[in-house]
Parts: structure tokens; C-alpha cells; sequence
């Protein structure tokens, strides 16, 4: 194990709770592997504290910290500068420290999504056909903002809570004008006729959550799968994706890729993803 000497770079993952994150395994296996003198650390910040912690940040020195719920918000209006991706989501979920002590916002979900289902499908070209994504919560918009910004011609939102669906299209209206539409739920199999790929960005299928209530039958053949889920890595969502032959892409990936900016930024080596890695976060699921 690298020891860490007096000029070690920290960074870190502010969240309350935060004994859940496995963002300080991740990158403390990156730290390892590439020898960098450094540590990332787990930070419980109780939401009333979290503009001041945050703002605290420069003055004990880390270069930087990863955000996770419920504060992803809450650093959209701490930060001093944020990027484009981060304001048509409405959520920052990386802060890097800048020479001056200011704090720049970015949000790699939708990143770290477009890469893990670029490197599941190779093949997947986005702009061929309709995106349908499950789901309207905080990682539906990052994927929706993804997916259109990649270059899907249409956007169908199926929600079980269809205001929900309608609100999260609303939200994206002015930057993807024309291209979102909000599916019924109760016709959602027949929905899936004319997709080019299917997102699941809620908790169904997780361990202990009920499997997504959602038929393949009318699927287009040709139609990539992928589950936000990673625990268990194979859903029984994408189960049935494979059993019928669709190209079926884990949610794994998404959460190693969006680490990798952050990391660089603060670390400044630009990490990889590798079967390594999956391995030893696997490990700890």
C-alpha cells in the first residue's frame, strides 16, 4: 500500500449518510495502482453544514470532492462556476478546487453513462432510433441529458407516475426542445417497438426491489438494454434482454466512468477502467 507523506493531494465524497459510497474504494484503488501520493476520503456532511463545509474545502487543502445525495442540488448553488452538462441537469456532482480557492461544479453522471454504454455496445450507433428511459428521477435526467446530447432523435420518458415523466421533460424542454416525449405507462411494452436502446434508471431489479414491471415481447431485435442497477450486476431486466439476444450493457460502468474526471482533475492522472477495477469494487458488493 502507497504511503501518504505531508504533500499528499485529498479529495473525497461528501454525502450524508456515506458509509454506503463505494467512491472512496474506487479511487483509493486508483491511487494504488498508479502510485500517486494521495488519499480520497468518505465526508459525512449533514445537509444544514454542506455549504460551509464545502466552502471549507480549499482551506484544509483538498484539491476537490465528489458530491452524492442529498447534496447534489444544494452544490449547484455553492459552487462559483458550473458547467453546461451540470445546468441542464440541475445537480453537481464533482467540485474542483480552482488556484484561486474558488470551486468549479461539473456533473460526469451523464459521462460516465454515455462512456459505460459506448464501451457495453461498441457497436450502438445513438442517432439511428428512439431512446425510451424508465424512470424520472435524479439519474433519469442525467441519463436523458446524456443520451440527447449524444444525439438520440427522440427521448420517451415511461414513469410510472407520469407527472413525474412530464415534469422531468419540462425541465429539459428549452434545451432539447421537440425532442422528449412522455410515454403512458399502462401501453409501455408497446412503446418499446421502434427503440434503439432501453435505459432502466430507476431501483427496480435491485437487490431486495421488486424486478422492473416491464415485457420484452414487442422489443426491437436489434435494441440495446442497459440497467442503471449494478447490484446484482445481471437484472432480471437484462436477463430478459439477453435471453431474447438484445445486446444487454450492466450499470457497473456508469459508476466507475463518472469517477474518472474528477480523479484527473484532482490527481492528475487521467485513469482507466479495467476488469481489475469491476473486480475489486465487485468484491465489496
Amino acid at each position: 500500500m502507497a504511503m501518504i507523506s505531508g504533500n499528499a493531494r485529498l479529495a473525497g465524497v461528501a454525502g450524508w449518510p456515506i458509509s454506503h459510497s463505494r467512491s472512496p474504494r474506487l479511487h483509493n484503488f486508483w491511487l494504488q495502482e498508479y502510485g500517486i501520493d494521495g488519499a480520497y476520503l468518505p465526508l459525512a456532511i449533514a445537509p444544514d453544514d454542506f455549504e460551509q463545509a464545502v466552502r471549507t474545502l480549499p482551506k484544509l487543502g483538498f484539491a476537490g470532492c465528489n458530491v452524492t445525495m442529498p447534496h447534489k442540488e444544494a452544490a449547484l448553488r455553492t459552487v462559483d462556476r458550473v458547467d453546461p452538462a451540470a445546468q441542464r441537469i440541475g445537480a453537481v456532482n464533482t467540485i474542483v478546487v480552482a488556484e484561486d480557492g474558488s470551486l468549479d461544479g461539473s456533473n460526469t453522471d451523464a459521462f460516465g453513462f454515455i462512456q459505460a454504454l459506448h464501451e457495453g455496445a461498441p457497436d450502438l450507433d445513438v442517432t439511428k432510433g428512439p431512446a425510451v428511459l424508465i424512470g424520472a428521477g435524479g439519474a433519469a435526467k442525467a441519463i436523458a441529458v446524456a443520451l440527447l446530447d449524444a444525439g438520440a432523435p427522440e427521448l420517451i420518458v415511461l414513469n410510472r407516475t407520469e407527472a413525474r415523466a412530464q415534469t422531468l421533460a419540462q425541465a429539459l424542454a428549452e434545451s432539447f426542445a421537440g425532442k422528449i416525449t412522455v410515454g403512458s405507462w399502462d401501453s409501455r411494452a408497446a412503446q418499446l417497438a421502434d427503440a434503439n436502446v432501453l435505459v432502466n434508471s430507476t431501483t427496480q431489479g435491485m437487490q431486495g426491489q421488486p424486478p422492473l414491471d416491464l415485457a420484452l415481447d414487442d422489443l426491437a431485435s436489434g435494441a440495446v438494454v442497459m440497467d442503471a442497477v449494478y447490484t446484482p450486476l445481471l437484472t432480471p431486466l437484462l436477463a430478459g434482454a439477453q435471453a431474447r439476444g438484445n445486446p444487454a450493457v450492466d450499470g457497473l460502468g456508469m459508476l466507475l466512468h463518472q469517477a474518472r474526471p474528477g480523479f484527473a482533475a484532482w490527481f492528475g492522472r487521467q485513469p482507466e477502467v479495467g476488469q481489475a477495477l469491476r473486480d475489486h469494487v465487485l468484491a465489496d458488493l
